[in-house]
């Protein structure tokens, strides 16, 4: 049997008509990486139910890599984020209109887990191939933190010893040039705006295949040992 990979990213969030994290997700769905069979899927900005959704992925898919994704605005390469927080504390509400407030994750877990992707690695990869990227401590306290936080707790609770980590997208070029449209129109600010850096879908899924393949590597080693 292959084996597999989960690959997850969100719907847009924030009155925002798309999220590049869901598309390239999908767009990777039934790609072969690696020696890795790929599963993309999108999941809902809602912290109830997140949780949920993903152990029925985990469950499901049972991967031996296990990437999450998600839209930074204004961050202007490929992030990798170093550690899941077990803390929800939203700047916005999320889609289902929930605003958490300095609230734990899991009340009974620890207070951060590391990502057990090859960090460096895949950093090197990418900046060799000439993609801008750069490693990041968190993810953040909103749902692509909950994500991250959760898969790895989940992951560690099944004595998984797999890759499993975050990566943060950049907008894509067409949600900078509608917001400039709007500035045009006198519908937005851009002067107040400082989240106008974007990349280009292409540029995101060679670095996505790049982080991939390097994981996949990685998994196959340890499995190797195992």
């Amino acid at each position: 049997m292959a084996e597999t990979a989960l690959i997850t990213g969100f719907e847009p969030y924030g009155g925002r008509a798309a999220n590049p994290s869901a598309k390239l997700a999908l767009a990777l769905d039934g790609a072969r990486i690696g020696g890795f069979d790929i599963v993309g899927r999108s999941l809902p900005v809602a912290f109830a139910g997140l949780g949920a959704r993903l152990e029925a992925m985990l469950d499901q898919v049972r991967p031996r890599l296990v990437i999450a994704l998600g839209l930074w605005p204004g961050e202007p390469m490929i992030r990798l984020e170093r550690f899941g927080l077990n803390l929800a504390n939203f700047e916005i509400a999320d889609n289902a209109g929930a605003r958490l407030e300095d609230a734990a994750i899991a009340p009974a877990g620890t207070t951060a887990l590391a990502a057990t992707l090859p960090l460096r690695a895949i950093e090197q990869a990418l900046l060799a191939a000439g993609i801008p990227v750069r490693l990041s401590a968190t993810a953040g306290a909103f749902l692509c933190n909950a994500a991250l936080y959760t898969l790895l707790a989940a992951v560690e609770r099944r004595g998984w010893h797999i890759p499993c980590g975050f990566i943060h997208l950049p907008y894509l070029p067409e949600q900078v040039a509608e917001m400039l449209a709007e500035a045009r129109a006198g519908r937005l600010d851009i002067h107040q705006r400082a989240d106008l850096a974007s990349m280009d879908h292409a540029v995101m899924e060679r670095a996505l295949r790049l982080a991939l393949a390097v994981a996949a590597e990685t998994a196959t080693r340890r499995q190797g040992r195992g």
